[in-house]
Formats: structure tokens, C-alpha cells, sequence
């Protein structure tokens, strides 16, 4: 089953008087509980593809539907509750609050729901242990190495128990030791916990542990290839 839906989506930009077609007819589906590696040479716009899934921008026409609400026709309130319910979003750069522990960055994305203290507290501890860091949640990130930082930003990404996980170049700025830790994690992950995962990547040792790979070039799959388990 589909788990996203992307049909007939046209993206363009305007820089000046410049017009960027990014996207010009795009269509894909990403398979519920499948695990796939975005890939293509910078500026063939695989960030933009993961944005529009996770409603952060609009296409200019087409339609995004993730589990079967259309993403793009969302209103900003919509899609707010509707992320913090469906997609959880790791950005290359970690993007964690420095004047907090581990234990409340993961908790950010709870604080938009209506669970009780005593819930969040057990989502997040079940949160930091799946990712091996339980020891350290009372950390500041200056007090973590870049792959526990990271993994602490997975942790965030998992613990609102999303539908959908993105994630933008995990792995790119990581040692060889620390991506593999995070590359393990993730297809545990997905092979554990069944979480579909769609994962932007340039690390060819990140798209082997995908599933499926897809591969983009100016706004177009130039190839789909499938990997089995």
C-alpha cells in the first residue's frame, strides 16, 4: 500500500527574474513500511521532493497525499497538527536547542500534543533507549559527540510515534563510525518497529542499507532500481 502519493506535481521557484522549474510533472509512491534512499547530484531537488511531503512547502500544482490526507491542500494550522502527528523530520544539521538536555529536546514535539507529563516522560525514555542514548538524556549537545547528537535528533523524530520519517543527509556530517551507527539504527528501525523511512543522501554506503534507491536528476527519476532485503 502507498503510504505517499506525489501525482503530476510541477514545483518552480523565481529568483529575480529567473524561473526554476525544480519539478515539471513529478509522480511517485513510497510504500507503507518500505525504506528508500533519495539520491542525485545537487540541485536535482531531492530536499525540495522531502519538503513538499512533509507539508513545509507547496507544490505550485499536483497533489501530495500522505496515508491519504492531502498534504497540499492543507491549511498552515492543519499542517501543523497534521506533522506533529504523521512526520518526523531529521535535518542534516541536528537543529538542536543548545540550552537544552537531550531529554527536552526529544520532548519539543510532544509539547504540541495533549498528553500528560507522565506520558511524555515514558515516550521519551522509550525514545532515547531505542536509539542507545538512555544515559545520556540529562546532556547538553556541546556534552555529545556528533553521531550521539544526531541520534538524539532521531529519538526526537520517533518519539511522537510518527507515520512518516525524513531525513536529510544523516549522515553528512558524520565520521565513518558514527554514520554506520546511525545508518544501523535506522534500518532497525524500519525492520523493528516497521517505520517507513525515506532518507536524502549523497553516502553511498547510507542508500545500500535502503530497500529501494531512487535516483534524481533536474526534477526526474532517471532510474528506479529495487534491492531486496
Amino acid at each position: 500500500m502507498a503510504l505517499v502519493e506525489i501525482r503530476d506535481v510541477y514545483k518552480t521557484f523565481t529568483r529575480g527574474a529567473e524561473r526554476i522549474d525544480v519539478f515539471t510533472g513529478l509522480t511517485l509512491d513510497v510504500e507503507q513500511g518500505s525504506f528508500t534512499a533519495l539520491m542525485g547530484p545537487s540541485g536535482s531537488g531531492k530536499s525540495t521532493l522531502l519538503n513538499l511531503i512533509a507539508g513545509l512547502d507547496r507544490p505550485t500544482s499536483g497533489t501530495v497525499r500522505v496515508n491519504g490526507a492531502e498534504v497540499s491542500a492543507m491549511t498552515p494550522a492543519q499542517l501543523a497538527t497534521w506533522r506533529s502527528e504523521h512526520v518526523g523530520f531529521v535535518f542534516q544539521s541536528f537543529n538542536l536547542l543548545p540550552v537544552l538536555t537531550a531529554f527536552q529536546n526529544v520532548e519539543l514535539p510532544l509539547l504540541l500534543t495533549r498528553l500528560s507529563k507522565r506520558e511524555r516522560d515514558e515516550r521519551i525514555r522509550i525514545a532515547l533507549g531505542v536509539v542507545g542514548l538512555d544515559d545520556r538524556m540529562d546532556h547538553y549537545p556541546r556534552q555529545l559527540s556528533g553521531g550521539q547528537e544526531q541520534r538524539v535528533a532521531i529519538a526526537r523524530a520517533i518519539v511522537a510515534d510518527p507515520t512518516l520519517v525524513l531525513l536529510d543527509e544523516p549522515t553528512g556530517q558524520l565520521d565513518a563510525k558514527s554514520s554506520q551507527e546511525v545508518l544501523t539504527l535506522l534500518a532497525r528501525l524500519n525492520d523493528e518497529f516497521g517505520k517507513t523511512i525515506l532518507i536524502v543522501t549523497h553516502d553511498p554506503a547510507a542508500s545500500g542499507r535502503a530497500r529501494r534507491q531512487l535516483h534524481l536528476e533536474k526534477g526526474t527519476f532517471v532510474e528506479q532500481g529495487s534491492l531486496v532485503p
